[in-house]
């Protein structure tokens, strides 16, 4: 047995309704009923990262970071694969550059869409303290 199992169906179209454990979500390469791939890939990718990034800031002693928001972008090249993948995270609590260059540096470790991205897909970061 695989440690994840998704069932993917599409009756017709390019809508997919996709089942992962008791959850269901659509995702449509037209964007008509629902986030398309590649959106869909950006948001997975940002909504792994900022636990990791939580979880980063606990391991190195920053345990109230407060509310945190990535914004999240990207861009397509000539064939709509992802070129690039930028994340500004804002962050209600005030540290140094030093200090979340270190919890970004554990978060990228902690990731796992993050490790499993190849390197130049990997997101650009930049944080943003004492945002909120």
């Amino acid at each position: 047995m695989s440690d994840i199992e998704t069932i993917t169906v599409s009756e017709e179209g390019f809508a997919c309704v996709n089942q992962v454990g008791d959850f269901e979500f659509t995702v449509d390469a037209t964007d008509e009923e629902g986030p398309n791939p590649n959106a869909a890939l950006v948001a997975t990718y940002a909504s792994c990262f900022l636990p990791a990034f939580r979880v980063g800031g606990q391991q190195r002693d920053h345990d109230d970071l407060g509310k945190i928001q990535i914004d999240a972008d990207a861009e397509l090249d000539d064939e709509d694969d992802l070129a690039s993948i930028e994340f500004a995270v804002h962050v209600a609590a005030d540290l140094s550059d030093e200090e979340f260059d270190e919890i970004v540096a554990r978060a990228e470790d902690i990731c796992h869409v993050h490790a499993a991205l190849r390197e130049g897909l990997q997101a650009d970061i930049e944080v943003y303290g004492d945002a909120f």
